[in-house]
């Protein structure tokens, strides 16, 4: 462990999105789990041993028995999980969430009810099996189990108050479980009610020393995030608030921050922000040494002075050192850093490769760990053995439902990338649809999508603008010839475009091109939670079911400056 300490950790060390970051120390093993809202399976499980390095190895969420998301809204679904480990086995708290967004204010804010349903799964192995949820609770979200030295386990969770006039985030409440008879007992306590920053979420308890430490998530998952630490020497408080307050933030200063936020644009906060990586908060911390913790948090990368991002929130490590008064700290500042770890003299850091080339050919029986379906898990309308080295997608309901598409798509982690597929498909009706897909949400996204229009056989884009939809985007639909089509896309920054070819033919530009910083939290209303993803798609809204064939799936995607334009 000693040399793994002086290597450099180079941030975000999952990139796309991943938010949410929950870390958990078993020995000499490291795992995060992150929140996956509607996509399934859910909560994808990251292993390392070096804090740099890390490797997808799984999803604790693989089933309905343990996680029924259909009709789940846009951002909905598992936010914010929670990965302890308790010295015999793995607990995984989460919220399933089906409906956060019913009373959006005028600030861009929610307020009024949630439906927010609280579970426990756990696990001898972290590859599982894992087993159906427990039900908690559903007093609020963001749920963590703390392990107490004497055996007690305790839930603390974010207490919401729908009322008008109270503060929604009214505390965070803690209460006993009671792991025999599987449920809640005993008091429920309020126990910290947060800073001035307020919007106070994501606790975790930890134990260090005669002090109970209670890391939590304020400001608001945007630009005035942080992350918030208080202590007590008793379980039920009352807490203190840490000298700093908080433990990381990317706003310098909260004072000019609040002057400027009311001018309505990232450039215009930038003065009061640090450079560097933004959005950062809701944390969490294992330790790696006695004096050096690692604090686990999200970020977010703005594509421009826009302010969006379009790679959703991700994941960053941050060393954090216990001082003599016993409270923790990161640098100097309390500012997320790119490099969490100085080398030691004569060390040489870790070297990064960003860049990515993945292929998916469907020559298995299971696809890659990085694909995702929608709400549901994959049934017989994802077929791989009809036609082996093929994917058969039968088409379902369409790219605006909430309960049974047929789409398979991965995260997007890179600013600059391309992806592109082949696809086999002969509709007979306008309402049968199939191609690319690009997607943060039902309300934005693009498709490029083979159909029938007056019995010919058309390639064009569907592009979804918040409540704007453009049928075709561009250009007139472009006719095709019979046999298979291959359907591109590239992005650099946020210009995005779409390309396509078919037998002995040069790739060709269609449709004009696209800002994909559409496809971000800071575009979509009222907010969002998720990130982009690409993949494939079947669509068939006359209910016949008709099914497309793609050959594979392919993704490249590189690091290169901000703002190339294609």
């Amino acid at each position: 462990m000693s040399q793994n300490s002086e290597l450099l950790i180079q941030n975000p060390v999952l990139t796309g999105f991943h938010p949410d970051p929950s870390i958990c120390r078993v020995g000499d093993d490291f795992y995060i789990a992150n929140s996956s809202f509607e996509y399934y399976p859910g909560v994808p499980i990251h292993h390392s041993k070096n804090l740099q390095d890390w490797k997808l190895i799984g999803y604790a969420l693989t089933r309905e028995s343990q996680l029924m998301m259909r009709g789940n809204p846009k951002s909905g679904g598992i936010w914010a999980p929670a990965l302890s480990h308790d010295g015999e086995k793995f607990h995984l708290i989460f919220t399933d969430v089906k409906d956060w967004a019913g009373a959006a204010t005028s600030a861009g804010g929610t307020e009024g009810f949630k439906d927010v349903h609280n579970y426990l799964v756990t696990a001898e192995n972290i590859n599982g099996p894992w087993s159906d949820p427990v039900f908690l609770n559903s007093s609020g979200f963001d749920p963590s189990m703390f392990h107490d030295d004497d055996g007690r386990k305790y839930l603390v969770n974010v207490l919401w108050d729908y009322r008008p006039g109270k503060h929604s985030f009214a505390g965070i409440v803690l209460q006993e479980y009671s792991p025999w008879e599987k449920k809640m007992v005993g008091p429920i306590r309020n126990i910290f009610r947060g800073s001035s920053l307020k919007l106070t979420e994501a606790p975790h308890l930890y134990k260090r020393g005669e002090f109970y430490y209670l890391v939590t998530a304020e400001g608001g998952t945007s630009y005035s995030h942080a992350v918030t630490v208080a202590r007590s020497k008793k379980l039920e408080g009352p807490y203190d608030l840490h000298p700093r307050q908080h433990l990381l933030t990317s706003v310098a200063d909260i004072d000019e921050f609040r002057k400027r936020e009311s001018l309505g644009s990232f450039a215009d906060l930038k003065p009061a922000l640090h450079s560097g990586l933004q959005k950062a908060g809701h944390g969490s911390i294992v330790p790696w040494t006695d004096d050096v913790w690692v604090l686990a948090h999200l970020c977010g990368r703005p594509v421009d002075d826009s302010g969006q991002c379009p790679l959703g929130r991700e994941t960053a490590i941050q060393r954090v050192i216990w001082k003599n008064d016993q409270w923790p700290y990161v640098e100097e500042t309390g500012a997320p850093v790119t490099t969490a770890f100085p080398a030691r003299d004569g060390v040489k850091p870790a070297t990064v490769k960003r860049d990515e080339h993945w292929r998916e050919d469907f020559e298995e029986s299971a696809w890659d760990l990085k694909l995702n379906t929608l709400r549901k898990p994959a049934g017989e309308d994802f077929d791989l053995s009809s036609r082996p080295g093929w994917l058969r997608l039968q088409g379902r309901e369409s790219m605006m439902s909430r309960f049974d598409q047929s789409i398979l798509v991965r995260r997007v982690q890179h600013f600059h990338w391309s992806a592109e597929t082949c696809v086999e498909f002969q509709p007979s009706s306008f309402q049968q649809m199939a191609g690319l897909i690009v997607r943060y949400d039902e309300t934005c996204q693009s498709i490029l999508r083979i159909s029938d229009q007056d019995g010919a056989r058309r390639l064009g884009i569907i592009n979804f603008d918040l409540n704007r939809i453009d049928l075709p985007l561009g250009d007139q639909e472009k006719d095709l010839k019979p046999g298979p089509v291959w359907l591109g896309v590239d992005t650099r920054g946020r210009s995005m475009r779409f390309r396509y070819r078919q037998d002995g033919e040069a790739w060709k530009h269609i449709g004009p091109e696209i800002d994909a910083g559409i496809l971000s939290d800071d575009y979509v209303h009222p907010m969002g939670f998720t990130g982009t993803y690409v993949g494939i798609g079947s669509f068939d809204v006359s209910g016949q079911r008709l099914s497309a064939d793609f050959d594979y799936l392919e993704y490249s995607g590189s690091e290169r400056p901000h703002g190339e334009r294609l």
